[in-house]
């Protein structure tokens, strides 16, 4: 997973990673308005989900303290990260800023 997860994060095309929980109860309301924001910003970006229970380490590396959080990553870098539900037009206001 940790060099997918590098390969896929490096790239110049900005990828949002959603880092949730099976348990998560706002994790289960985020997941289909990151499906909208998929759907309407197609090819621009990428969205990847990465379980917590599953990846600990890449969590702590990144200072996942709660689920869900979103981080956008662009060439690599984590530019923005936020924990909670937001909504689809706030999700796709943060990640136009990244195009």
């Amino acid at each position: 997973m940790k060099s997918n997860f590098k390969k896929i994060v490096s790239s110049a095309t900005p990828v949002l990673v959603d880092f949730y929980a099976d348990w998560c109860g706002p994790c289960k309301v985020l997941a289909p308005i990151l499906k909208e924001v998929k759907d309407s910003m197609g090819d621009s970006i990428k969205i990847i989900k990465i379980d917590v229970d599953k990846n600990p380490s890449l969590a702590a590396k990144y200072q996942v303290r709660g689920v869900p959080t979103m981080i956008v990553f662009k060439e690599g870098k984590p530019m923005w990260q936020q924990s909670g539900v937001l909504q689809k037009k706030d999700i796709v206001r943060v990640l136009e800023s990244y195009l």
